[in-house]
């Protein structure tokens, strides 16, 4: 069966976090600048291998005070760490639309294994005679297992940060054409 490459179509595509703030709401925001590419055993998406990468320089919380402070080595340490980078293989079905994809995160230098869960929109040809998919993504990780353990503690004991950061992402993807050289 022969491999087919796709790439992410960034007009169409989008990646969000949370984070706990002061235990009693979030603080949200998302990355301007990410891709992702993927391949397939022909159309059977339950085989892609995906590699994904986000500039952490490209951090928006729609405050920049805040991003210039994610971008420190307090958190993300952009100057040392400039992306976030996720390689994960093989769709496992959970039912319906619904997968869990296992693979790699790397942030701050730091490399674990994650699950993410991935809800699979389908498979259509565009109007201009393209094969397009699309996924919603989510998941959490534990920002202390990645090196980023920057915390403050408030005058009464509570704790301003939480751990715990969830992301979402709803990624479009098109077929790459390669062209007979």
């Amino acid at each position: 069966m022969a491999t087919i490459k796709w790439a992410m179509d960034a007009a169409h595509s989008e990646l969000h976090f949370k984070v706990r703030h002061l235990l009693v709401s979030n603080v949200s925001g998302h990355f301007k600048s990410f891709s992702a590419t993927a391949e397939t055993d022909g159309d059977n998406v339950t085989t892609a291998k995906v590699h994904f990468t986000a500039e952490v320089d490209s951090i928006s919380t729609n405050n920049d005070q805040r991003d210039g402070h994610l971008k420190t080595g307090d958190f993300f340490d952009a100057e040392n760490h400039p992306q976030i980078i996720f390689d994960g293989a093989g769709l496992e079905k959970v039912d319906g639309e619904n997968y869990r994809m296992t693979g790699t995160l790397t942030m701050r230098g730091v490399s674990k294994q994650i699950t993410i869960n991935v809800e699979y929109g389908g498979m259509i040809v565009d109007p201009w005679g393209h094969n397009r998919v699309g996924f919603a993504v989510t998941g959490k990780v534990n920002r202390k297992d990645f090196g980023v353990s920057f915390g403050m503690v408030s005058e009464t004991g509570a704790i301003l940060l939480g751990e715990e950061v969830s992301f979402s992402a709803n990624a479009e993807f098109v077929q790459v054409v390669e062209t007979a050289a």
